[in-house]
């Protein structure tokens, strides 16, 4: 690892390129004051085969169709009404998720989040774009180019290369091409699917009343158990995921824009697409009890399913190239001179190989719960801690936002604040202790004596944000009050430029 160059807090390198960007704060000046970018972003991000599967997983799961809506929509209003305070996080610093969090790690101990960060959308870019490979395939055997109950291990490999060649191809370009897929191609998505739903609520044999497989309806705490699983994969859970991207995009948005509008438009893009399509997911398994997207698609349109997944394959790409962005700015937060759109190929290599393990992989339902959960484990814990930093630390104790573009090295930020280090550390156990998944290794002590009860995200994130109200202030306040303002200045540093 290298040290990037660094620039003065607040200068920036003029006649820079997006492709060539270092991680410093967007100026005021290369902002944008549209704020409904934010809302196609994240409902782009959303309109996924994914979430198809999402609801379906509820069902699969044994529970009943009403049940498992009550689960997508508590879970999500709450898990996006805490990304918002992400979002605005972004627009505040004009910082990326990881810069961020230096306050709270440190300027070298931010590594161990960053480095997770950006492993972990290696593995959403293989998820993803498994998802869209199922529905190709799907698509192909109903118009007879292949042979659905054959692997298809070549062709499945093929279509994935051609696929993330296409997301790493629009990613290349940065947030303006981001933003304008995003833009232009989410309204007439939202429209297909539109029809596609009501093509499915009104002239398909849904069972609105589904309450359970047949003769072994859970009841008393095996419903609760499964309910709270269920919230921690695809309710709360999903939109905990969110919360390490959040800045990454809403630092383009100018802080003239008022709060309230970058808020509910960063949350509603989330909601209704996430809601909207694990409620269809949901109604389509109870007539086929089906998980495997291409699957449940193609039982249930049929020959409606051609138009229909041509147009909604735009889906996974839309959130696979924030995922590819994403990991090339939190590599760059370890301090690598690498160029964004290097680290771009080399997400594109990784999840390739990603994907080709999830094509071998037979039990999609085991993998895909396992993979959620698993996510909550870090990211509940990361959360707890930034929200008690910036939203309560920081309130009382005002920290520069400068500071957190400062080279290795700097008097103004600790090296590495155990503080963050050791709460997250506490956090990531707390939530394995009480998390109940698929995989035996997933099931905490806590969640067995339960019954299966999971409350590994809630555990997570009180437990390190609890742990981190009490270590955290003291550190904070001693870098406050001692470091010396810096002055390293290197005008070759280039800043990502974006059109208002």
């Amino acid at each position: 690892m290298q040290d990037h160059p660094s620039t003065a807090p607040g200068s920036f390198a003029q006649g820079s390129v997006d492709s060539e960007a270092w991680l410093q704060p967007i100026p005021e000046s290369q902002r944008t004051r549209k704020v409904s970018g934010q809302f196609w972003i994240w409902a782009g991000a959303n309109l996924a085969p994914i979430n198809w599967v999402l609801g379906a997983l509820g069902i699969h799961l044994g529970l009943g169709f009403a049940d498992t809506v009550a689960v997508l929509v508590l879970g999500n209003l709450i898990g996006m009404l805490l990304f918002g305070c992400f979002v605005l996080l972004g627009q505040k610093t004009g910082a990326t998720g990881m810069v961020l969090a230096r306050a709270a790690f440190g300027r070298r101990g931010n590594y161990l989040p960053a480095a997770i960060q950006a492993l972990l959308v290696i593995g959403w870019c293989a998820v993803n774009t498994w998802i869209i490979l199922d529905l190709v395939m799907a698509l192909f055997g109903t118009l007879g180019w292949v042979d659905p109950s054959s692997a298809n291990y070549g062709w499945k490999i093929g279509v994935a290369t051609g696929i993330m060649a296409a997301q790493v191809a629009i990613a290349w370009f940065g947030y303006k091409a981001i933003a304008a897929f995003e833009r232009w191609t989410v309204p007439p998505t939202i429209v297909i699917l539109a029809v596609m739903s009501a093509v499915a609520w009104f002239g398909m044999d849904i069972n609105w009343s589904y309450a359970g497989p047949a003769g072994n309806v859970l009841e008393g705490s095996e419903r609760i158990a499964a309910m709270s699983a269920v919230m921690t994969a695809i309710g709360i859970g999903w939109g905990i995921t969110w919360f390490t991207y959040a800045a990454d995009y809403s630092r383009f948005v100018s802080t003239s824009v008022p709060k309230r509008k970058v808020y509910l438009a960063s949350v509603l893009g989330q909601f209704i697409p996430v809601v909207w399509l694990g409620v269809l997911g949901a109604s389509l398994a109870t007539n086929s009890g089906e998980i495997d997207p291409g699957k449940l698609i193609v039982q249930n349109f049929g020959v409606l399913a051609l138009p229909v997944l041509l147009m909604v394959l735009h889906g996974p790409i839309a959130t696979n190239i924030l995922n590819i962005y994403t990991f090339s700015v939190a590599t760059q937060a370890l301090d690598v001179s690498i160029s964004r759109r290097k680290l771009n190929l080399f997400v594109g290599v990784f999840s390739l190989a990603a994907v080709v393990f999830f094509i071998f992989q037979e039990d999609f339902a085991a993998v895909l719960d396992a993979w959620l959960i698993g996510l909550v484990a870090w990211v509940a814990a990361w959360g707890g801690i930034m929200l008690v930093h910036y939203f309560w630390i920081e309130k009382r104790w005002p920290g520069n936002a400068d500071r957190l573009f400062d080279p290795v090295g700097t008097k103004r930020l600790p090296g590495i604040n155990w503080a963050g280090v050791v709460s997250l550390l506490v956090g990531i156990f707390a939530t394995w202790f009480f998390m109940y998944g698929l995989v035996p290794a997933m099931q905490g002590p806590a969640a067995v004596a339960l019954g299966g009860w999971d409350f590994s995200w809630l555990a997570g994130g009180l437990a390190s944000g609890a742990t981190y109200a009490v270590l955290g202030p003291r550190a904070h306040v001693r870098y406050l009050e001692t470091a010396p303002v810096e002055t390293t200045i290197d005008s070759q540093v280039p800043v990502e430029r974006i059109t208002q």
